[in-house]
Order: structure tokens, then C-alpha cells, then sequence
């Protein structure tokens, strides 16, 4: 138990610190509510998992191990993350997000499949996890006993409790979206988290190990 605790601890700390996650449960929950963002949430805990697996059985730490693997994994999860935030950002430029009748657009949503493939794409490019979960986690594993057992446990916390925290993010930002949705707003907030996703892509692939 306190090992238990111990990593939970841990896990919050990490998973309170913004990061790419985080911004597209925003930027999802700002396109299509609180189902979006929750839809997202549980892409990205999709993705923690099969990273938890992939951890937990020793895959993990092979494409760690292979500098060629890391680095495309790590280059496909930034040019997705720039690719959502052109996305944002060219939204914001042309003012897509205006109601039916202003300029003849039509509202922008999301749905919650293309939020949920969005929040598991964005996870599983993103290697740093599974450098994360092979360092972090067998800090935890007993000297004796099963560790693939205590291993992947520990992980599906580790997602559990990331699931939660993005959910209420998601349900904070829905709750203001009335406010948040209006095309002046819209616009400025569609910038801002298109900016934030490119510079989340750019730093992810300019960063080492």
C-alpha cells in the first residue's frame, strides 16, 4: 500500500502538468462539449494503456532501446500535433466557427469517434510515455512476486486517474462554452490553442530522451 500511494503521488504530479494531452482535451471540448472532451480523455487513456501493456511485457523498452523507432514514433506524434493545431489555426483565420446565417458557415463540431481517435493517435505518438512508463514504473515492481501483474496494475491507475482529471477539465470547458463560442472569442481561443498544439509538436520533436 505505500508503494501504491507512493505512485500515486507521482502520477498525480505528472498528470496535473499540462502537456499535449491536456491541450487537445481543450481544444476538443471547445469544438464539441462535454462529450468531445470526454470522448478525448478516453482516447487518451486508450493510448496510456496500450503503452501500460507494451511497458509492462518489456515492448516498451525495445523501442526505447532503438534510437530509429523512438525517433519516428516521436516524429509521427509531432507532425500530428502540428497538424491539429494548422488545423485550429487556419479555423481561426477564416472564422469557421460563426452560427448559420453570419457569412453563410456552417457551426464547426466535432464528434466524439473523431475525438476519441484523435485523444489515442495523440497518445500513442508520443514515445516520451513510453519512456516515462519504463523508468517510472518498475520503481514500483516487487523484488519477488509477479511483477508483470504489479506492473500493469499500476498502469491501469496511472489511466484511470488520467481519465478523471481530463474529464473534469473537459467538463470546466464545456460548462463555459456558451460564453467561449462566440465568434470573437471563438476566433482568439482557436488561435491560441492551435498555437499551443505547434509549438507542443515542435518541442516534442526537437526534444531528446
Amino acid at each position: 500500500m505505500e508503494a501504491l500511494w507512493a505512485f500515486v503521488g507521482v502520477a498525480a504530479l505528472v498528470i496535473t502538468t499540462p502537456g499535449p494531452d491536456t491541450a487537445l482535451t481543450v481544444r476538443n471540448a471547445l469544438l464539441g462539449g462535454r462529450a468531445c472532451g470526454a470522448a478525448t480523455a478516453l482516447g487518451v487513456s486508450i493510448g496510456l494503456a496500450v503503452w501500460t501493456l507494451t511497458a509492462s511485457v518489456g515492448i516498451a523498452a525495445l523501442l526505447v532501446a532503438s534510437e530509429p523507432a523512438f525517433v519516428a514514433v516521436k516524429l509521427v506524434g509531432a507532425a500530428y500535433l502540428v497538424y491539429l493545431g494548422a488545423q485550429s489555426l487556419w479555423h481561426a483565420v477564416r472564422g469557421n466557427s460563426v452560427q448559420p446565417g453570419e457569412g453563410g458557415h456552417a457551426p464547426r463540431r466535432l464528434t466524439p469517434a473523431t475525438a476519441l481517435r484523435q485523444g489515442i493517435v495523440n497518445d500513442l505518438g508520443n514515445p516520451k510515455i513510453a519512456v516515462f512508463f519504463t523508468t517510472l514504473l518498475p520503481q514500483f515492481a516487487p523484488s519477488h512476486g509477479p511483477a508483470f501483474a504489479t506492473l500493469l496494475a499500476f498502469g491501469l491507475v496511472f489511466c484511470v486517474m488520467t481519465f478523471v482529471w481530463l474529464v473534469l477539465y473537459s467538463v470546466v470547458v464545456a460548462r463555459a462554452g456558451d460564453a467561449l463560442r462566440r465568434p470573437r472569442i471563438r476566433r482568439a481561443l482557436d488561435a491560441i490553442m492551435g498555437a499551443a498544439l505547434v509549438a507542443l509538436g515542435v518541442r516534442v520533436a526537437a526534444e531528446r530522451r
